[in-house]
């Protein structure tokens, strides 16, 4: 079933966005590129039961879609709008812990996928770090969408790589399924209903 309903759900987002936004933008064009190379992602995870190469090619696939989505996120984290700055600090502090945390317990584990694992974490840190970082810079429906979608993904990936090289949860195909599918949605909602903020 899955061979099916995760590939769809991230085309049916694609195309969702495609015509909803009728204006085109690198923002909106990056989170197309996104999901796109998600949905790559998706096509070789589904293989690793026939050759574990399906797993590095599924990671670099997602690498490349977080990417994406950290040069759209930062399109709005540049904008001009003087915000408060104080949350800033505490937003590294929170997603820097948590990856350094999640690294320490899967580090043991991981082998040769040390390194692969390593640079994995630290980007979709950073994701996490970039919509965090537009709050203030556009409207707060897409800013606490998008924020949420990117927490999902990284809650998601948490248990995909728990379940994978630590140990196996008995609903851990559940978790993984569910939390990416509303992170990608809550990611593509906040991208529709983008607004830019105007400097006063």
């Amino acid at each position: 079933m899955r061979f099916v309903t995760k590939p769809l759900i991230t085309v049916s987002l694609m195309l969702f966005l495609y015509f909803t936004i009728k204006r085109r933008s690198i923002f909106t064009s990056n989170i197309v590129t996104g999901l796109f190379f998600s949905l790559v992602g998706d096509v070789f995870l589904m293989f690793v039961n026939v050759n574990q190469l399906y797993f590095m090619l599924g990671l670099g696939a997602f690498l490349i879609a977080h990417f994406f989505y950290i040069a759209a996120f930062y399109l709005d984290s540049t904008n001009k709008i003087e915000v408060q700055r104080r949350y800033v600090l505490p937003i590294f502090m929170v997603f820097g812990f948590f990856c350094l945390s999640y690294y320490y317990i899967l580090r043991s584990h991981l082998g040769p996928m040390n390194v692969p694992v390593l640079v994995y974490s630290f980007t979709i840190t950073i994701m996490g770090i970039m919509a965090a970082l537009r709050f203030g810079k556009t409207n707060f429906k897409s800013f606490s969408w998008i924020l949420t979608g990117a927490i999902f993904f990284i809650i998601s990936d948490s248990i995909l790589g728990y379940n994978k090289f630590v140990e196996r949860i008995e609903i851990g195909d559940l978790l993984i399924m569910s939390t990416y599918m509303l992170a990608q949605f809550l990611i593509t909602m906040g991208t529709v209903e983008r607004k830019f903020v105007k400097k006063n």
